[in-house]
């Protein structure tokens, strides 16, 4: 396994700069964000360390060799919109830059990217089937004539009244990766793997890594702590927001030892890339180095 970070939490520094701050302080690898260059429509998007659009290979040696100058590798390409959004001109753009995203990782080396297969919020599972295997099929195809694999994260993308009812994102649970799985048919589709999830949707985030092994192409490194007291007040129904606080590994509810022991019985030794999304250490850029050093430090024994 290799430990490295997601770089939207450094959205401010170039890439030269992200890679000289995950050399400096030991990490070997990041997943770099691949936001199409323009203003976020949310917290932590918009952040683009890697432009795929139109990415030839002569800037890609550019790119890796500023990765071997620094001794920090690539873990795979992130990008993390809604293709499913029933704003079909939304979603249109969201698939075709995704498009740019598969083309664009043969070029750097990756044989991953990841993101959100996305969702239609206001309707259920069942009756955004039929358009998440219209739109999927034909990406799961690219991937497959790239030699590429998608890595879909299982985050719900359910925190406030916008994402209301169902979330932004369907792959978001054992039950529906392996109809999923089924349907389309090919192993160039996997997870992103993020144990906070489970632990947001009160799910055992170690159970499932066992039967998933073969699916599990990337992983990222997030906790989550529920606030008991405001859940008492408002229950599972209202809007999480009110009870629960991303925070990084070490600092919620998940058992890191559990996990990375369990991680390592089945065989995993892809990339685990800690995801800063915890406030508590600041919002200054200082203050999110830090984050990610304290994260770090309690990881670091389960690599050796």
């Amino acid at each position: 396994m290799r430990l490295g970070f997601v770089t939207a939490i450094l959205a401010e520094c170039s890439l030269g700069e992200v890679l000289a701050f995950a050399a400096a302080e030991g990490f070997s690898c990041v997943e770099p964000m691949c936001w199409p260059p323009g203003a976020a429509e949310r917290k932590y998007a918009g952040v683009t360390h890697v432009d795929v659009r139109d990415l030839d290979r002569g800037r890609a040696e550019a790119i890796l060799a500023e990765c071997d100058r620094h001794g920090v590798g690539l873990s795979g390409l992130g990008y993390y919109p809604n293709m499913l959004d029933p704003e079909r001109a939304v979603a249109a753009a969201a698939v075709e830059h995704f498009r740019h995203m598969i083309r664009a990782a043969p070029l750097l080396g990756l044989d991953t990217v990841n993101t959100f297969v996305g969702r239609n919020w206001r309707a259920s599972v069942d009756d955004n089937w039929p358009r998440f295997l219209e739109v999927w099929r034909p990406l799961v195809r690219l991937a497959e004539e790239q030699g590429v694999r998608i890595a879909v994260e299982n985050c719900p993308m359910l925190f406030g009244k916008d994402e209301w009812p169902g979330g932004k994102n369907l792959f978001t649970t054992p039950a529906i990766w392996r109809r999923a799985f089924a349907d389309l048919g090919s192993p160039a589709i996997g997870l992103n793997y993020d144990p906070s999830h489970f632990a947001l949707q009160d799910m055992d985030p170690v159970s499932p890594l066992a039967e998933f092994r073969g699916r599990l192409f990337h992983l990222h490194a997030k906790d989550v702590r529920i606030d008991r007291a405001a859940l008492d007040e408002v229950g599972r129904f209202d809007i999480p927001l009110r009870w629960h606080q991303p925070r990084i590994p070490g600092y919620g509810e998940i058992d890191w030892a559990r996990f990375m022991g369990e991680l390592q019985r089945v065989g995993y030794a892809g990339p685990v890339c800690i995801e800063v999304e915890d406030d508590s250490f600041g919002k200054s850029l200082e203050g999110r180095k830090r984050a990610l050093r304290v994260a770090r430090n309690v990881l670091a024994p389960f690599f050796g």
